[in-house]
C-alpha cells in the first residue's frame, strides 16, 4: 500500500492537490482500496450495484466535486484531499457542504 500512496501522492502534488495529513483518515481509504472492502461513502455502505459506470462520478473518488470542494473550502467533502494552503497549514477547512442534489442522497 505504501507504494501506492506514493505514487498517488506524487501524481496529485504535481496539480497542488494533497493528501489530508491524518494518517488515520488516509490509512483507511487506502485499506478499504488494497483490500477490496465494500465501498463506503461517508461511512455507510454502498451496495456494489448501485454504481453505474461513467455515471456515478459524483461518489466515486476522486469525485467530479473535488476540484470545486478544494478551491472553494481547501478540502473536499470526505476530508481526504487537501489544498496546497490547507496542506501547509495556512488555512483551515471550517466547513464542506455536500454538493450532490438531496434526490442523490441515500
Amino acid at each position: 500500500m505504501r507504494q501506492l500512496y506514493q505514487a498517488l501522492k506524487k501524481s496529485q502534488e504535481a496539480k497542488g492537490i494533497y493528501f489530508n495529513k491524518d494518517k488515520d483518515l488516509i490509512q483507511t481509504a487506502g485499506n478499504r482500496y488494497v483490500n477490496r472492502t465494500p465501498l463506503r461513502l461517508h461511512g455507510l455502505p454502498l451496495p456494489a450495484g448501485l454504481l453505474r459506470p461513467g455515471k456515478d462520478k459524483d461518489i466515486i473518488c476522486p469525485c467530479v466535486h473535488r476540484e470545486p470542494d478544494l478551491e472553494e473550502f481547501g478540502a473536499c467533502y470526505c476530508r481526504l484531499y487537501v489544498s496546497k494552503a490547507v496542506h501547509n497549514n495556512q488555512a483551515l477547512v471550517e466547513y464542506v457542504p455536500e454538493r450532490r442534489p438531496p434526490e442523490k442522497i441515500f
